[in-house]
């Protein structure tokens, strides 16, 4: 049997769903102080809160936000053979990669990693015509939203888009990843480690490093002295010993090892690899 006090609750919380059905709340506000509201009585789980306010906030959202900026995209030419495309694909470690002409703004169409595979696997001498393995473009502008571009994903197929400027010029890439990460937090790939991590070993003399790994850490992990007086993280030693913000591909040799940016985000610098020098 239900006490007055239960019974208090549940006529609230029935009153403010019935708003909902109403057509209230009359905000978004509103809106989200009841969906924490009933997160805060179980009634929701923290997850599916989080994913509730990420969709809502992917509405309001334009690619331009979230988009891979021009200059950390690997572009990869029409006229490259498959000697000089293959290293390209390795290097990045990306799976999907927009295919350029001279213009570096004419996007022909979307090159994918997996397609070149049974290339890998026949004669030296087979042909290899870029043009029989492009994937269709899509093309989009900056201001597009980013649940509409969601949809065009799922509708399509693509998982990738090209993001042009007012003027016809490429500001960057976006991929269906990028916009699932904005609703429900970032999804691991084969760059990503444990949480407390912060080196990720793929061979004897090749490591992935997160660049906000303490510099003691680093000296102790690989027995060398870096100093550690000027900054902390190994991120910010790379970017005193460049100069400024590195983007990604960009690479330095510091103290017998030679770093390569992996990712950055045009505000920092999230992961790099690392081989000793000679070592590659």
């Amino acid at each position: 049997m239900a006490t007055p006090m239960s019974e208090e609750g549940s006529r609230s919380w029935f009153e403010k769903l019935s708003l909902v059905l109403s057509g209230e709340p009359g905000s978004r506000a509103e809106l989200i102080e009841l969906l924490r509201a009933s997160e805060q009585r179980n009634l929701l789980d923290a997850e599916a809160l989080g994913i509730i306010e990420g969709a809502l906030l992917v509405s309001d959202m334009q690619a331009r936000e979230i988009m891979v900026p021009r200059t950390q995209v690997v572009f990869v030419q029409q006229e490259m053979n498959f000697d000089e495309v293959l290293p390209v694909v390795i290097e990045s470690g990306h799976s999907r990669f927009p295919v350029v002409t001279e213009n570096p703004d004419d996007v022909v169409g979307i090159l994918m990693a997996k397609d070149l595979l049974p290339l890998a696997m026949k004669e030296k001498g087979t042909r290899f015509k870029m043009r029989d393995l492009l994937r269709p473009c899509t093309a989009i502008p900056e201001s597009k939203r980013l649940n509409v571009l969601l949809e065009e994903f799922r509708t399509t197929r693509n998982h990738l888009a090209v993001v042009y400027d007012e003027y016809g010029g490429v500001s960057g890439i976006i991929t269906i990843e990028d916009v699932l990460e904005q609703i429900v937090g970032d999804i691991e790939d084969e760059y990503d480690f444990d949480e407390e991590d912060f080196i990720k070993q793929h061979s004897e003399n090749s490591f992935n490093i997160k660049a906000l790994m303490p510099i003691i850490d680093f000296n102790d992990h690989f027995h060398c002295k870096f100093s550690h007086e000027e900054f902390d993280t190994i991120g910010g030693m790379i970017i005193h010993h460049l100069g400024h913000l590195p983007e990604q591909g960009e690479q330095a040799q510091v103290g017998g090892f030679d770093f390569k940016v992996v990712s950055a985000d045009g505000r920092k610098i999230k992961l790099l690899q690392m081989t000793r020098s000679g070592e590659k």
